[in-house]
């Protein structure tokens, strides 16, 4: 008998390139993975791995399964959808994730507001970086995702469904005594001289930084890596730079620092975006907790 299973397995592998990292996101063991992709070779009477040195490649016939695994997995999801909306009370587990701003600003606000309309669910939300959230939705182990479209796959890829939420303007955060502090907005390129303090590279924040800074000119001299926010902040207090900070994260008030808008042509914005699994957007909790999550960015943008 077909096992859906079976190509929810084959898909997070194909996302993934290894056995291992393949289980991880599955929370299985490798060789659980290895026999279920065993099982689905032997029913399609067809090889579906090669061995590439500690990876695996993808046969063709195996490509082409994923095309159709995609489909599946949309109608899956509807399916499931249609079942769960027969059910007039709104109930259950629903599972959010996020990049550590958007989860403090959009997540936990909406999470509070949905327990309090619908006592029966059960909410669970996380924090993870953007890539990681798509490898858990894939995985089926959230829900829904908000995140940074930096490093996010294409919106036409057939897995998920991406919409813009809440557009996070940057600002600069500088020491209090700082020779910026006085004023109520500045341009990019005035701190081109400064140094900047920035998330580790392969990260978000650090492409919007790099992006942003070569649009208004210049190149940031980047002195210290720190990944929190509040870290991050501290360190601009104590004079060891500046940095661009979200909107939406709050800073410290006992850290020593000033906000200050920027302006001109460079102002660098963040979009961040909620993620489903194609296919899901009418499940009632998916839907309750979209709805929720777009009513708290919408009284955000307000402010």
């Amino acid at each position: 008998m077909f096992d859906l299973r079976r190509l929810l397995v084959l898909r997070v592998l194909a996302e993934r390139g290894t056995v291992t990292a393949a289980a991880a996101d599955l929370h299985v063991t490798p060789s659980a993975v290895s026999q279920q992709l065993r099982s689905l070779a032997r029913e399609l009477g067809v090889e579906l791995v090669v061995r590439s040195g500690r990876n695996v490649e993808l046969t063709p016939a195996a490509r082409a399964l994923l095309v159709h695994a995609d489909d599946l997995g949309v109608r899956w999801e509807r399916a499931r959808a249609e079942i769960a909306a027969q059910d007039p009370v709104l109930a259950g587990k629903l599972r959010l994730c996020g990049v550590s701003s958007a989860a403090a600003a959009l997540l936990l606000p909406a999470a509070a507001r949905l327990l309090g309309d619908h006592p029966g669910l059960d909410i669970h939300v996380r924090e993870l970086e953007s890539g990681e959230c798509f490898q858990q939705l894939l995985a089926q182990r959230t829900d829904i995702a908000v995140v940074l479209p930096a490093h996010s796959p294409p919106a036409d890829d057939p897995r998920f469904e991406q919409q813009p939420v809440f557009d996070d303007v940057q600002d600069l955060l500088v020491p209090r005594d700082h020779r910026l502090a006085g004023r109520s907005e500045v341009r990019l390129s005035d701190a081109a001289t400064e140094g900047w303090i920035v998330e580790p590279e392969n990260n978000d924040s650090y492409d919007l930084l790099v992006a942003a800074c070569a649009a208004a000119g210049f190149t940031p001299r980047i002195t210290h890596h720190l990944k929190e926010w509040f870290a991050v902040s501290a360190a601009v207090a104590h004079g060891f730079g500046v940095c661009l900070l979200p909107r939406l994260v709050p800073v410290p008030e006992h850290h020593r620092t000033v906000r200050i808008r920027l302006c001109g042509n460079t102002r660098p914005t963040r979009v961040i975006t909620s993620v489903i699994r194609r296919g899901s957007r009418e499940h009632p909790r998916i839907a309750a907790g979209l709805h929720t999550i777009g009513a708290v960015a919408d009284e955000l943008a307000g402010q």
